[in-house]
């Protein structure tokens, strides 16, 4: 069975997330062996968990920080090759084509995708494809596509049409959706539409803003016209308040802490309320439901918030009296506004995308001999 090596890294979530889903899709297509590697641990150790951190931290930066970095990728053309000069990550990504010598490799972070050609000849292999997985919407940073890759797994069309009006050749262009887990497109039981005696069951993810996520879960308690779920994660004294102030109102509320099945719990709801994480975004399309997006973070996954303001799949709510004439609005006459958003968000949805890309890799690879050896350090023969 040949072998297909997807590249991830830990700067934001999207990037091993979309690992994940595309490995959950050709692990159930049975066709390769699909293996998930982030080299930036072993090639830089404790300097990559700082810059991590770092990163995480950056997000909450001003739009104004943002935008200066994106016009200064812009701006400057050797960006990739000074990504080239990264021989630490060149020497372990090597190492890993050597030993696993796969028939592809998969990026979702741009960084690998500017070396897997240098390297790919250094470990001997020929007829390596290369594909890029573009995990950011509508402007993606220049990174992506200034390198040389055989193709470019993009999540929508409206990403296709801003990097088609860049430069990037249609032919190496495959709207392939973002490879969520395709437990998305599992069949289920059928979700009730709200009004008409069903009503509206709400999702709030809790992601940061405590302060701000206690007094709107005891407004949406008291006013009562909701069916509420609230995720804590991993914060136990989080979980322990939210369960406190439902016995205090004295309302039914589902307080979960970390959920494993996000796929099942998102599709058997109608709205999700959180923080606009590029995954979380492609999440709630995926289960076809708006979102209200009550904190927007600056970066990469700003342009998935932007693609669902702009598509009509949800809204901003940078306040909680936002969000509840938001709320209003959507299951107010009928629920007129939720099946408008929710038409809107069928139209983007690809809960299929895993499987969709993972059946493209596979006829892909079908067209190339199986990789062999060239000699170590020499360049294959034509």
């Amino acid at each position: 069975m040949r072998t297909v090596l997807i590249l991830t890294a830990g700067y934001g979530e999207g990037h091993r997330a979309a690992a994940r889903g595309l490995k959950e899709g050709l692990d159930l297509l049975g066709e390769v062996r699909a293996e998930i590697l982030d080299l930036f641990a072993p090639a830089f150790g404790a300097l990559y968990h700082r810059t991590r951190r770092a990163y995480m931290q950056g997000i909450h930066q001003p739009a104004s920080f943002w935008t200066s970095a994106a016009a200064a990728l812009n701006r400057f053309p050797y960006t990739g090759q000074l990504l080239r000069c990264l021989w630490p990550l060149k020497k372990a990504l090597t190492q890993a084509l050597s030993e696993t010598r796969p028939a592809a490799v998969i990026s979702t972070f741009p960084a690998y995708a500017h070396l897997v050609r240098g390297c790919a000849r250094e470990a001997g292999l020929r007829d390596l494809k290369s594909v890029v997985l573009v995990t950011d919407s509508l402007v993606p940073s220049p990174l992506w596509i200034q390198c040389d890759a055989d193709a470019f797994l993009l999540p929508n069309e409206d990403t296709s049409n801003a990097l088609r009006d860049r430069g990037l050749s249609p032919d190496r262009i495959f709207v392939s959706g973002f490879p969520v887990s395709p437990k998305f497109a599992a069949q289920s039981e059928a979700r009730p539409e709200p009004g008409a005696g069903v009503r509206p069951r709400v999702v709030y993810r809790i992601d940061g803003q405590p302060g701000r996520a206690i007094p709107l879960v005891e407004r949406l308690l008291r006013e009562d016209k909701t069916d509420l779920t609230v995720l804590a994660g991993r914060d136990e004294g989080l979980l322990k308040a939210l369960e406190e102030v439902a016995e205090h109102v004295g309302r039914p509320l589902n307080a979960l802490g970390w959920v494993s099945d996000m796929p099942q719990l998102l599709r058997r709801n109608h709205l999700l309320i959180g923080r606009a994480g590029g995954t979380t975004i492609q999440e709630a399309l995926a289960a076809q439901i708006p979102m209200l997006m009550n904190h927007i973070p600056q970066g990469p996954a700003e342009g998935s918030a932007r693609l669902l303001l702009q598509n009509g799949c949800g809204a901003h709510c940078p306040t909680n009296e936002a969000v509840f004439s938001v709320l209003d609005q959507l299951f107010s006459k009928g629920a007129l506004g939720w099946q408008q958003m929710h038409r809107h968000a069928c139209a983007l949805s690809r809960p299929d995308a895993a499987i969709t890309t993972a059946r493209w890799i596979g006829q892909k690879l079908k067209k190339t001999a199986p990789p062999q050896a060239s000699g170590f350090g020499m360049r294959p023969g034509k």
